[in-house]
């Protein structure tokens, strides 16, 4: 069964060892939520700048799954399909 993929930006791949995709095994429905928890595991300070201290998604953080932001579809339990891939956009505010 193939891999999911998460594609983080460049401003949070340093967050994650420099990588810019981690991937997670697709065993079982797979949310969003749980493939984040599975691919931050090893990397806190990514998984809290993605989410907050309740687990929900921090408002400057957009999640895409087949193209369509999660928070249109059921948020962080959007279920995630082997072999598609997730991206991270985290907005960044000038001033």
């Amino acid at each position: 069964m193939p891999d999911i993929s998460v594609v983080l930006p460049s401003i949070l791949q340093p967050l994650a060892g420099g990588q810019s995709i981690l991937t997670a095994p697709a065993e079982g429905t797979v949310t969003v939520g749980s493939l984040l928890d599975s691919v931050t595991g090893g990397y806190p300070v990514l998984a809290r700048r993605l989410r907050d201290e309740t687990g929900a998604l921090r408002r400057y953080v957009n999640i895409y799954v087949a193209g369509d932001e999660v928070r249109r579809l059921q948020g962080l339990e959007t279920e995630v399909l082997p072999g598609q891939e997730v991206l991270v956009i985290q907005s960044v505010a000038g001033g």
